[in-house]
């Protein structure tokens, strides 16, 4: 178990290198007009369109997977505490959004289920493999599938657990860290709704 944890924090390591790289050799444009990273995902049955600049709610979007046993779920229910602080109207500024990092087994379906276990304003979204890695580079999310010798689950996926805060066209604008405490995201939103009408 020791080993596996030296190298997971090897390949993230080498991951942020790979990104760094990568980020320094690429024309900003180039990511912005790919079709992979185009942001157009699915919810349910519904298309959805993550980066639509006709929408100007702030989006508040957490990546995970739906069988993930401690993180996704503490991180989700955090989501939903902060949710329930804010008033009725700093919610319909909000988009708040769950994207997985297994499209291989969390079908748009599930992952729109999964997401509404937590809170009713919170949409789970599906994209293709090539999508959910191109928003995954943009955005700096550190993610791996690990392979579970004897398990029913077959593998999990390690992943980096921060909630991201977009503008509508998707420029971050704040990233939280995982977190026990609802009110440091609640202070980041109030932070940022507060900036955009600056």
């Amino acid at each position: 178990m020791k080993f596996q944890w030296i190298i997971l924090a090897l390949a993230l390591v080498a991951g942020l290198i790979t990104r760094f790289v990568v980020d320094a050799q690429q024309e900003p444009a180039t990511a912005m007009h790919s079709p992979a990273a185009s942001g157009i995902l699915e919810s349910g049955k519904e298309s959805v369109d993550l980066f639509n600049t006709a929408d100007p709610r702030l989006r508040v979007i957490y990546f995970g997977y739906t069988h993930c046993p401690d993180v996704c779920p503490t991180s989700l229910a955090v989501l939903s505490a902060a949710l329930k602080e804010l008033d009725t109207e700093t919610r319909q500024r909000l988009w708040p959004i769950f994207i997985t990092l297994d499209p291989e087994r969390d079908t748009a379906e599930k992952s729109a289920q999964y997401a509404q276990y937590f809170h009713q304003d919170i949409v789970g979204m599906t994209g293709s493999d090539e999508q959910t890695k191109a928003l995954a580079q943009k955005y700096g999310v550190l993610y791996m599938r690990t392979e579970l010798e004897d398990s029913a689950l077959e593998y999990a996926v390690d992943h980096s657990s921060y909630f991201y805060l977009l503008q509508p066209d998707g420029t971050l604008v704040d990233k939280v860290q995982h977190t026990l405490n609802p009110a440091i995201l609640v202070d980041a939103i109030n932070k940022n709704l507060t900036a955009s009408r600056s």
